[in-house]
C-alpha cells in the first residue's frame, strides 16, 4: 500500500461522506466540509491510496489567531491501524511548521482511548475538559494541546 497525501477538493466530497459516516455517530454535513474547504483559515488534507486512486483518510485543521484547531480526522474503515492518521498529522506539521502559531489543540472523547494514544503519541497532551461537549450522548471531550513544531535553528 502507498499513500501519498494532497489538499482535498470539492471533488472529494463524496468519499469524505462516506467515510465520515462510518466514523463519527454525529457526523458532519457535507456542507460543514464544504464550507471548510473553501475557507482560506482551513487547510483540508487527504491522504490517497495510489494503488487505488481512493480517498482513505482526511483531516480538516483551522487557522485561529494563535493556534491550529483539528476540527476533523478520519481514516476509512479497512486503512485503519496502519498508520495513515499518525502519518496525515505528520504532513500537517510539516505544512504548518513555522507559521508563528503557539501550537495545535483538539477535542476527543474521553472514551475514545485509541485517538487519544494517537495524539498522545504525536506530543499532545491533556489540557482540560470539556464537560458534555458532544450532543449525542452528552459525554465530555478532552482538551489537548500540542505545542508549535519549528525548524531546527542553524548552525
Amino acid at each position: 500500500m502507498n499513500i501519498e497525501f494532497r489538499k482535498l477538493k470539492l471533488r472529494d466530497l463524496n468519499a469524505i461522506e462516506q467515510i465520515e459516516r462510518s466514523s463519527y455517530p454525529t457526523p458532519w454535513s457535507r456542507s460543514m466540509f464544504a464550507g471548510e474547504l473553501a475557507k482560506p483559515s482551513s487547510i483540508c488534507l487527504g491522504a490517497i491510496d495510489t494503488e487505488t486512486n481512493e480517498l482513505v483518510a482526511y483531516l480538516v485543521i483551522s487557522r485561529y489567531v494563535d493556534a491550529w484547531h483539528v476540527m476533523n480526522i478520519a481514516v476509512a474503515d479497512d486503512y485503519r491501524r496502519r498508520g495513515i492518521a499518525t502519518r496525515l498529522m505528520e504532513c500537517l506539521f510539516d505544512v504548518t511548521s513555522g507559521d508563528g502559531r503557539r501550537g495545535y489543540t483538539l477535542e476527543v472523547r474521553v472514551s475514545n482511548e485509541a485517538a487519544i494514544r494517537l495524539y498522545e503519541g504525536l506530543g499532545f497532551r491533556a489540557r482540560g475538559v470539556r464537560r458534555g461537549y458532544y450532543t449525542d450522548n452528552r459525554e465530555d471531550a478532552l482538551i489537548m494541546w500540542k505545542d508549535p513544531v519549528r525548524e531546527p535553528a542553524s548552525a
